[in-house]
């Protein structure tokens, strides 16, 4: 193994500590220098990122309502596998993440990669964050380490079979516009938001203006505030946790497909 790629598309945060935790574990053995990061987040070039056939990328996505987030499929699609080995993985909030494997296996082979092992994991939800609180904890930061290890083994083997992988093709229909946060009258325009919007769909002079086209309800912009002062309408937040609370209350465990 020449590299370890870690190959994030994390907007709050939760993709990335399980990603970090799969990375920490499957290169153990890896010289630091070895193991090289790339944020899909925002929107800066990736296209000069090419990998080597001996390397191997953890290519970490959240699942938004059972798929990929179109514009991390896009960024993906831009890197240049060529060849190297790919561990999928999907981070959800507890609820389902239906085709979001299926489809970032094929996002990950249009690319250029090849699918060596998946794993599906459990993080805070990133809108009614009383599911998942916490998530992962120290339980599944121990799931996803002993992953990582079985990750490793099967690589150090040679054996570069793909699993049989979960999901729908075709895939779920992709959900319309979600839940838009709003400034608050804390806001001082401070564009941090604006900056760091994955899909540019503030409006840097006036963070009052939302593109709903753009939007994913990704929820970052909540998470970046140095001020505490975008919100989610209290209303229609409370009326989710209610929608969410049968299907997100009993914990559901990580997954590893090797």
């Amino acid at each position: 193994m020449k590299h370890v790629w870690e190959i994030v598309f994390s907007p709050t945060g939760g993709t990335k500590k399980v990603a970090d935790v799969l990375t920490q574990a499957v290169s153990e053995a890896i010289p630091e220098e070895n193991v090289r990061f790339i944020d899909l987040t925002l929107a800066s070039s990736h296209d000069e990122a090419a990998m080597e056939p001996d390397d191997l990328a953890l290519l970490a996505v959240p699942s938004y309502g059972g798929r990929v987030p179109a514009v991390a499929v896009q960024r993906l699609t831009s890197l240049h596998g060529n060849g190297a080995k790919a561990v999928l993985v999907c981070v959800y909030g507890n609820r389902a993440y239906e085709d979001t494997l299926a489809e970032w296996q094929d996002a990950a082979k249009q690319a250029g990669f090849c699918v060596v092992a998946a794993v599906a994991a459990v993080a805070e939800h990133s809108i009614a964050r009383q599911f998942a609180a916490g998530r992962p904890d120290d339980q599944d930061r121990q799931q996803l380490a002993a992953f990582g290890a079985s990750i490793r083994e099967k690589w150090e083997k040679g054996d570069l079979h793909e699993p049989a992988i979960p999901g729908n093709r075709p895939y779920k229909k992709a959900g319309g516009v979600g839940m838009i946060p709003k400034p608050t009258r804390h806001c001082v325009a401070c564009g941090v938001c604006a900056s760091q919007c994955p899909v540019q769909a503030i409006d840097p002079k006036d963070p009052k203006q939302v593109d709903s086209g753009k939007c994913l309800s990704c929820m970052r912009c909540v998470a970046v505030c140095p001020h505490s002062a975008r919100k989610l309408n209290s209303v229609m937040l409370s009326a989710v946790g209610v929608a969410l609370k049968k299907v997100c209350s009993d914990r559901k465990e990580n997954e590893l497909f090797l």
